[in-house]
């Protein structure tokens, strides 16, 4: 019987989101992952074929998580509120992946992502941007403008409250969801859901 592998694929993403906050996205290579989990740098290649792919990973795994949870959140609370409150409660309570997230796709390589990472980059914004629309709809507000002030209310205010602080190393404030929330709901498109 094979032995089990004694370092597997979430470690080596974990290290990487770890090196990420510290250094940014340059500080995520292969040596420097295997070294921060204490592998063979060749266990590293086993589960990724290159940086590109390691990097490609790390963000998807990371943004996916955030998103997972900014739907649902949006999905339970037809105002908004819970979204906005979201971001800054996922940035309180994962860090270092916040940190991560200031970054984008693009400074963790994407142009040299594989087709498959790149289709499943597409696919999550897509989720977002759909769930952004229905919302924005729903208020009574439809086009561009509207998804770009849903955007704005529920994903890049909320991001520039936690952006502030991350960069400060500053703790952020116990009301920090109530400011989200509140100014997300002052700027949102349309009437209040009825």
């Amino acid at each position: 019987m094979a032995r089990p592998p004694r370092f597997d694929k979430d470690q080596f993403l974990d290290a990487a989101v770890r090196l990420a906050a510290a250094s940014g996205p340059s500080g995520v290579t292969m040596s420097a992952v295997a070294q921060e989990v204490g592998a063979p740098s060749g266990s590293v290649y086993h589960r990724f074929p290159g940086r590109p792919a390691l990097l490609a990973e790390v963000w998807l795994r990371t943004v996916g998580r955030f998103q997972d949870g900014f739907l649902r959140a949006l999905a339970s609370d037809p105002s908004g509120g819970a979204a906005a409150r979201h971001v800054v409660a996922w940035s309180r309570t994962h860090p270092a992946e916040a940190a991560l997230l200031l970054y984008g796709p693009e400074d963790f390589g994407r142009a040299d992502w594989s087709e498959e990472h790149r289709d499943r980059a597409h696919r999550g914004n897509r989720q977002v941007r759909l769930a952004l629309t229905g919302l924005a709809r729903a208020r009574g507000a439809e086009g561009p403008r509207a998804l770009e002030k849903a955007a704005l209310a529920l994903v890049d205010l909320p991001l520039s409250l936690v952006r502030r602080h991350l960069r400060a190393g500053t703790p952020l404030p116990r009301h920090a969801e109530d400011l989200a929330e509140e100014c997300a709901k002052s700027l949102l498109p349309g009437p209040e859901p009825g």
